[in-house]
């Protein structure tokens, strides 16, 4: 769900729109998407009826399968993981806290960003990019699988119970506000509990330094499979954070952005995720918006 703004840029009016219509059919962002309004603070409680709705289409798309004994580790694979002079991404193992966003209401079930569990005191906490769940509107077709991995759903699917974002975002689409956060459920039928006792979830730091070694682990759209890159963030100004790397293409908004990350489970430390400038640049930049004190209180609001 990556816009490739430059070249939005560099076109003339009419191949402009053109393009941007395009853009919208290839993501699951047309006009008739399923789309509901929130109250003013950016707040929108989903009816269960509408996140059993999405859930429900995606059975015979993606497979109940067993978990697997421990999380798979993501931190390491060999040499394609680790920071190059020209960094590039590659196939890696799915870890359990990180999975795709499923866009369930228009044709056949896709996904189209990626998400993460992350820590919260109720344990039912997702973050993504908010340019992945709101356009003049939040989406209301949403499934989340964590672990996904050709087709299977080790871990369940995850419905969301309420999204929030900032205003700011929902007024201008202002790239310093370009996250989401989601309370998530188990779809009915799936007993298990709250997400972050059955896939583990990432720590969250506010206001982290700008540079750093980084992991970022997301699902391309026209892959079944996550790809990961290392590299060391940069401050692209001081609401933006860059990260470097080739081959994180559309379907990686959203994606974690991880430092300090554990190489028997892939859990690590979330200091962004992928979105911001340019709705997350494109496949050569990355971006972030910075994780400072708007994404704190907004972190706060959702987890009172």
């Amino acid at each position: 769900m990556r816009l490739r703004y430059a070249a939005l840029v560099a076109a003339l009016a009419v191949p402009a729109l053109i393009a941007v219509g395009l853009f919208v059919a290839r993501h699951g962002l047309a006009t008739d998407a399923p789309l509901a309004k929130g109250d003013a603070t950016g707040h929108y409680r989903q009816p269960p009826e509408l996140a059993d709705k999405a859930a429900r289409a995606l059975e015979g798309v993606v497979r109940r399968t067993p978990a697997p004994g421990r999380p798979a580790g993501g931190a390491e694979r060999g040499d394609t993981l680790r920071a190059a002079q020209r960094p590039a991404a590659a196939e890696a193992p799915a870890t359990a806290a990180v999975g795709p966003l499923f866009y369930t209401a228009q044709g056949e079930p896709a996904h189209g960003c990626t998400a993460s569990v992350v820590h919260s005191p109720a344990g039912d906490l997702v973050v993504t990019a908010a340019h992945c769940v709101y356009m003049d509107g939040f989406r209301t077709d949403l499934a989340f699988v964590p672990g996904y991995r050709d087709g299977d759903a080790p871990y369940g699917v995850w419905v969301p119970t309420s999204i929030d974002i900032d205003p700011e975002w929902a007024a201008d689409r202002d790239p310093d506000h370009d996250v989401a956060f989601l309370r998530v459920r188990p779809s009915v039928g799936d007993p298990r509990g709250r997400i972050e006792g059955v896939t583990g979830a990432e720590r969250v730091r506010f206001r982290p330094a700008r540079r750093l070694p980084t992991q970022v682990l997301g699902y391309p759209n026209a892959g079944e499979r996550p790809v990961a890159c290392r590299n060391t963030t940069e401050a692209e100004s001081t609401s933006q954070v860059r990260f470097d790397c080739e081959g994180l293409p559309n379907g990686t908004s959203g994606s974690p952005f991880l430092t300090e990350t554990d190489p028997a489970t892939g859990l690590g430390t979330l200091v962004g995720v992928l979105g911001g400038k340019d709705e997350g640049g494109d496949e050569r930049t990355s971006y972030s918006a910075y994780f400072g004190d708007a994404v704190e209180r907004l972190y706060r609001r959702t987890t009172r």
